[in-house]
């Protein structure tokens, strides 16, 4: 529902506005760096583990994580914080799988690996879901915005969700998954800087952390919820439906996760980044977007704010309490870096699932990489017009936290079936994936209709909720127990034909990638001076360099920049296709290469083997 409050200055108005210019610019700088449909989507896979990582992070942490959190921790505490430190229950299943197997197999989409390991009709199955997923987490971003710039201004929710929705989209139509990345980049660290500012800031107003921990309630101190109640905000439920379903939602299905990973230079920089993600800057994010509602509650305690202060709202009120004009402005586009940081990425997601996965396999798959390019820019325009579509449909939940949890413990857990057995189990048959995937989707349906059918999956909880989390669990032992099954009674395709798309058979993978045995000695990153011949097929490499690297004829190295802080922009992968004997430190490459990599030619660089 809109209100009237309107609160901020126009010094702070000021400073929104100068942050969405800047990020308009910044989007627009690197437009030039997308010339092909592989720039578009994968950025070129160039980049190195610390941008992805701060990419990463501004790319779950969504205007919804800030409004979200904050009402949650406003009411149950620091508790909040429960979902944002589970990350590491996936760490296994992609780091030595998933990952790993859609990098050296140049797979691109979760359809894309559904064609290869199962058939088509689970890739379409497949298709419609991950659409439908992240088109409604667009819709879910734009409307807790909506609800943020109602707070401040007292403008319109749709109104404000469609004005947000287009300044995306047009960067991302122009500038695609490097644009994405760079920008990403400047609103991870944003969104960090602004909400630990924002609990320092509350501090001083509070009078101290004594004072702020004295006005929290005991249960608002501990960092877990009751087990199962109230049905709202239980523990079981938001293990389930968080740490388990959209965990692994996030990392395995989410598109815009995928291609960020994609877009790394090696399968060792995907490790770096999880790792430092999972282990670092999650922890970092979960106290960046839950601190205001803690705040909050202190506040009310100390008569700060007064009691019937509106959750949904506790964000932008306690911003609004602690901060100075300008420093409120600053906060608020943390908020907003949230947002776009989260919609940018899952609108080029949108456009590459439709374009690689649906358009060019079905409708032009003659037509020219421009051509495909262009319908990639159209669709990721619409993809924006489409979360909008969605916002009144989560206007109508009672709350934010309820909306998100109801939506992906409803949409997730027949593909988080799908996809773990996919790759971890060999039996797993192609009949099997489809039926896991329709007939998992069709429980899930039935239980809200029903939803008496979860009721052995609750643990106890109320069900005058609804079960909206406990969803998850049921969802994912109907997928399971439909997908052993029909397993055990249908066929399963040979040990070849899934090479290198299961668990087991990495080797495969890599010498598919290489198209040669994979060279896995180590070796050593050299400082090179590049120059460009026209007279070698790729890369030619003198004997000591290759050396130094441990690398031979056929292998594939990464050239990049000597200017570490460019985080791989100007850089290309190549394959040795020669080893001179000078004995220098040279190394030479073709024009057309150089100019994909956006390398400087007698400048500096480093080449290090990936394979």
């Amino acid at each position: 529902m809109d209100t009237t409050a309107v609160v901020g200055t126009r010094l702070d108005y000021f400073v929104i506005l100068l942050y969405f210019v800047l990020i308009f610019s910044f989007g627009f700088i690197f437009a030039r760096f997308t010339r092909s449909t592989k720039d578009f989507f994968f950025g070129g896979q160039r980049f190195s583990w610390w941008l992805i990582t701060f990419s990463c992070v501004a790319s779950v942490v969504g205007s919804y994580s800030f409004v979200k959190y904050s009402a949650a921790g406003f009411r149950y505490g620091m508790s909040s914080s429960m979902t944002y430190l589970n990350d590491w229950i996936v760490m296994g299943f992609l780091l030595l799988g998933w990952l790993p197997i859609l990098y050296f197999g140049r797979i691109g989409s979760v359809p894309d690996y559904f064609k290869k390991r199962f058939d088509g009709r689970t890739a379409v199955m497949a298709t419609i879901i991950v659409l439908l997923y992240m088109v409604g987490y667009i819709g879910i971003n734009l409307y807790t915005m909506g609800i943020a710039l109602n707070a401040m201004l007292g403008t319109n929710i749709f109104l404000s969700a469609v004005v947000v929705a287009v300044v995306c989209a047009v960067y991302v139509t122009i500038g695609g998954q490097t644009s994405v990345i760079m920008t990403d980049l400047a609103q991870g660290i944003i969104l960090l800087i602004g909400g630990f500012l924002l609990f320092f800031l509350g501090l001083h107003v509070l009078g101290g952390w004594e004072a702020f921990w004295s006005g929290l309630p005991i249960l608002h101190r501990l960092p877990f919820a009751k087990f199962n109640e109230p049905h709202e905000f239980h523990f079981v439920g938001i293990f389930w439906q968080d740490g388990i379903a959209n965990t692994f939602a996030l990392y395995m299905m989410n598109q815009g996760f995928i291609l960020r990973f994609l877009s790394l230079k090696s399968v060792k920089e995907i490790k770096k980044t999880f790792l430092s993600l999972v282990l670092v800057l999650m922890p970092l994010a979960a106290f960046a977007v839950s601190n205001a509602g803690w705040l909050g509650r202190a506040m009310v305690s100390q008569g700060v704010l007064p009691p019937d202060v509106d959750a949904h709202q506790i964000f932008v009120r306690v911003a609004n309490t602690v901060c100075q004009p300008g420093l409120f402005g600053f906060v608020m586009a943390a908020l907003t870096a949230a947002l776009m940081s989260t919609i940018d990425t899952l609108i080029n997601a949108v456009s590459a699932v439709a374009v690689n996965d649906v358009y060019k396999p079905y409708v032009a798959p003659n037509a020219s990489d421009k051509h495909h390019l262009r319908v990639a820019r159209i669709v990721s325009f619409s993809a924006a017009l489409m979360g909008i579509a969605l916002v009144p449909v989560f206007a109508s939940f009672k709350s934010i936290y309820v909306a998100h949890g109801s939506f992906t413990a409803s949409i997730t857990p027949p593909m988080v079936v799908t996809i773990v057995l996919g790759v971890y189990w060999k039996k797993f048959t192609s009949s099997a994936a489809f039926w896991t995937l329709f007939g998992g989707t069709v429980m899930v349906v039935l239980s809200i209709a029903w939803p008496v059918l979860i009721t052995p999956f609750s643990h106890g909880v109320d069900p005058s909720g609804g079960f909206k989390y406990m969803r998850a669990l049921f969802g994912l032992a109907a997928s399971g127990i439909i997908a052993v099954l029909v397993s055990y009674l249908t066929k399963t395709k040979s040990a070849k034909a899934i090479e290198g798309l299961v668990v087991g058979t990495l080797d495969k993978a890599k010498e598919k990638y290489k198209g040669a045995p994979a060279n896995e000695v180590e070796g050593k990153k050299v400082a090179v001076l590049l120059n460009v011949s026209e007279e070698i097929e790729e890369l030619s490499v003198s004997q000591k360099i290759a050396q130094l690297m441990s690398a031979k004829k056929g292998d594939i190295v990464y050239v990049s920049d000597a200017r570490r802080w460019l985080g791989g922009l100007r850089s290309v992968h190549a394959r040795i296709s020669a080893i001179h004997e000078e004995d220098t430190l040279e190394v030479w490459i073709t024009p057309a290469l150089a100019k994909q990599g956006n390398l400087v030619v007698d400048r500096k660089h480093r080449i290090e083997k990936i394979i």
